[in-house]
């Protein structure tokens, strides 16, 4: 998508966490639980920053978060000034932030964290860095924006909101607008949006039976949503080109349908089945939009990105006759933890993905494997998320539907099948073999680079080497 920052709110990151971060060379703000200054706390915030001050991923502290009753009065710029002296002293080579819901106030935890913070409050941005020119400024909650994948119209019995950048509660704002005021200035550090997926709980702007969020730019699964293509277009390089919503809109023919194209293109053209609708100039930060008249077919869009053109098109499907499985790797380490995720979706006899399936899939594992979890994004299912079993079931909603799959103990090969009423099985084998045993020889390759330091060896090669019997957990080497 080209996200290059992610922030631990509103807690500590994992230590896996940040081992993918530090990997993948994201940046982490790394967030403290509270903002509280007795003993308790205060020893939470130098466990934080020892365990994680050596990340290289690391860039920032964030304090604590919106705590509304103390934020903007003497007692939470005490706190702060407490937390802060903590985290210089422990670490004197990062800065720290605050993450406020405030506007245009200076007076309280801003008056002395040195990195402003705004969640939401987008448009007092602008008039705080006139004020504080010399304060740097960061968005720590944008957007909020709330929709459903795959869904088109607002339904309040299910608990559905449209799956694109129309809808926000009253202290947020669509994707597009805080992006518009954040990319064209430099006093904008960035933004981190709220959320990168649903997750479990605040159901907004509905309440049970539906019960997870909207905010996510994917969903629980991390299925795209429309909004993600959004933010790949202005925040990436890779030449983007996506229309929305799908076409198979049956029962509104003849009907309008409000399309839209996100790219970061120079200028797009759509047609419906061969017919130019016309051609726009893409603004930049924003989208395009066309009301088309829904007939059955093909819908294309052809664009130019400096001079190079782009195609893209959706087309309206056949029924499914075939479920597809998409493994994220087919390759497991037999230590009972390993695991893999592998996406479940429905073709029609043109080999067209249908997007607008909700069949029920029965999944099934043979060899030293079991099914640990299933989903589909839907944010009112109440279908069981757990298992821990070689059977398992899963509705798919709007054409998606997922399983994690866990290797056992034994170097195998494991056998997946998917299945639904009426359509041809999906199959795959997952190999699983056993890891590499920790030898004599493999440990001596580590001995020159720790000439003084006394290290546990389980601890230096960053492995449960329990299980081996050439080495005792804790066994020291100089």
């Amino acid at each position: 998508m080209g996200s290059n920052a992610y922030r631990s709110s509103h807690n500590p990151p994992t230590k896996e966490l940040l081992d993918a971060c530090d990997s993948l060379g994201m940046l982490v703000m790394d967030e403290n639980r509270l903002l509280n200054s007795s003993p308790q706390y205060m020893q939470d915030l130098e466990w934080l920053i020892k365990r994680d001050r050596s990340r290289a991923s690391v860039f920032m502290w964030c304090i604590g978060n919106e705590e509304g009753w103390v934020q903007g009065n003497s007692t939470g710029k005490l706190i702060a000034q407490s937390l802060l002296a903590k985290q210089r002293e422990l670490d004197p080579t990062r800065l720290s932030t605050y993450a406020a819901d405030l506007g245009n106030q200076f007076i309280g935890i801003n008056e002395v964290i040195p990195v402003r913070s705004f969640n939401y409050r987008q448009f007092a941005v602008a008039d705080y860095h006139r004020d504080h020119p010399g304060q740097p400024i960061i968005g720590t909650e944008m957007g909020s924006t709330v929709t459903t994948r795959g869904q088109y119209d607002k339904d309040s019995i299910k608990g559905y909101v449209p799956d694109q950048d129309i809808t926000a509660p009253w202290w947020a704002s669509t994707a597009e607008t805080w992006w518009k005021l954040a990319a064209p200035n430099d006093f904008w550090l960035g933004g981190f949006v709220w959320t990168g997926l649903d997750y479990r709980g605040e159901p907004t702007p509905f309440t049970w039976p539906n019960i997870n969020s909207h905010f996510g730019i994917m969903d629980m699964c991390g299925f795209p949503k429309n909004i993600y293509y959004y933010y790949q277009s202005w925040w990436t390089d890779k030449d983007v080109l996506h229309i929305s919503p799908h076409w198979n809109q049956t029962g509104k023919e003849g009907q309008p349908v409000d399309v839209w194209v996100n790219s970061n293109a120079d200028d797009v053209e759509l047609f419906l089945n061969g017919k130019s609708l016309g051609k726009k100039d893409m603004p930049r930060n924003g989208h395009l939009n066309w009301e088309v008249n829904y007939a059955p077919g093909t819908l294309e869009a052809i664009a130019f990105k400096k001079g190079r053109k782009l195609q893209a098109k959706i087309e309206t499907t056949g029924k499914p006759v075939e479920v597809v499985i998409s493994p994220y790797k087919t390759t497991m380490l037999a230590d009972g933890k390993d695991a893999t995720v592998i996406n479940i979706s429905v073709l029609d006899r043109e080999g067209r993905e249908v997007p607008d399936a909700n069949f029920l899939i029965r999944f099934s594992v043979k060899g030293d494997g079991k099914i640990i979890g299933v989903g589909n994004g839907d944010p009112s299912s109440h279908e069981p998320d757990k298992y821990n079993d070689t059977l398992a079931q899963r509705h798919l909603f709007n054409g998606k539907c997922q399983v994690i799959l866990q290797s056992g103990f034994t170097a195998s090969m494991i056998h997946f099948e998917a299945t639904a009423d009426s359509l041809w099985t999906g199959a795959t084998d997952i190999m699983t073999i056993h890891p590499s045993p920790v030898t004599d020889e493999s440990i001596k390759q580590y001995l020159p680079v720790i000439p003084f330091i006394k290290t546990p060896v389980d601890k230096m090669l960053g492995a449960d080497i329990s299980f081996y019997p050439n080495w005792k957990q804790g066994n020291e080497i100089l």
